[in-house]
């Protein structure tokens, strides 16, 4: 059992959540968290935070004790919610010629509005659309830029960041545009990014250090984590010193 499965099999335990047990860390769980953060006289936040999750592994209707047994809880992961969502989405990709892939699509229909009527094939670029929806389904609270589609537009999410930090996002420039993802990690000379419309899929990728615009963290999640992650041109953990 991972930890979101985890979280939210406690939620239902507490009478918090109501939606399906899918594992999925949605609306309902953020939800959910709001409603036994409240229970709880917790800082509401949606958030699973050291305090919250210890909350969880409570049987419910119990106050702490000497007494009190405690379930066990898997580690609060390193990755932020966002990403959680975003990595297992990793393989969804475009449908090459006629068609369209229906679970992109469907991204565009859950955002409503002019993107819905204006998304209409996944030929259209989507590596924004691709972070509206992992940000808009894991932090309903979190306002989205006003073109969800334009990649640029993403510097104006939350704050920035000085430096990168696991699940921070990140927009790049490119030739007759940008292109916005989520940071894994770094080698000496390309970021590895987590992302939509890359090589028409949702996958990790380098992309090159200079082409870097700007760096921001979500005001409505979890607090970063500071401290780079250094990989090989491979993906693989080149130290164990990250800050």
């Amino acid at each position: 059992m991972n930890f979101d499965e985890w979280l939210i099999a406690r939620l239902r335990v507490h009478g918090a959540y109501g939606g399906a047990m899918d594992g999925v860390p949605g609306r309902e769980m953020y939800r959910a968290l709001e409603r036994f953060q409240a229970s709880e006289h917790l800082d509401i936040t949606g958030v699973a935070d050291r305090a919250t999750v210890n909350a969880l592994r409570k049987a419910p209707n119990t106050k702490a004790s000497g007494l009190t047994v405690y379930e066990k809880a898997p580690e609060l992961p390193a990755e932020p919610v966002w990403m959680r969502e975003a990595r297992r989405l990793i393989g969804v990709r475009e449908v090459v010629g006629k068609g369209s892939n229906p679970t992109i699509m469907d991204w565009a229909k859950r955002l409503g509005g002019w993107v819905a009527s204006f998304f209409k094939d996944d030929d259209i670029a989507w590596c924004g659309l691709f972070m509206a929806h992992v940000l808009g389904l894991t932090l309903p609270r979190e306002p989205l830029p006003a073109n969800p589609l334009g990649a640029l537009q993403y510097n104006k999410l939350g704050r920035q960041l000085a430096a990168p930090a696991l699940g921070a996002i990140m927009t790049f420039t490119r030739d007759g545009g940008g292109h916005v993802g989520i940071y894994v990690g770094e080698d000496k000379t390309h970021f590895h990014i987590l992302g939509g419309n890359q090589g028409n899929s949702v996958r990790i990728s380098r992309i090159e250090k200079d082409r870097l615009s700007d760096t921001r963290w979500p005001r409505t999640g979890e607090p970063e984590r500071p401290g780079r992650v250094y990989l090989t041109a491979a993906g693989v953990p080149a130290s164990s010193n990250e800050r």
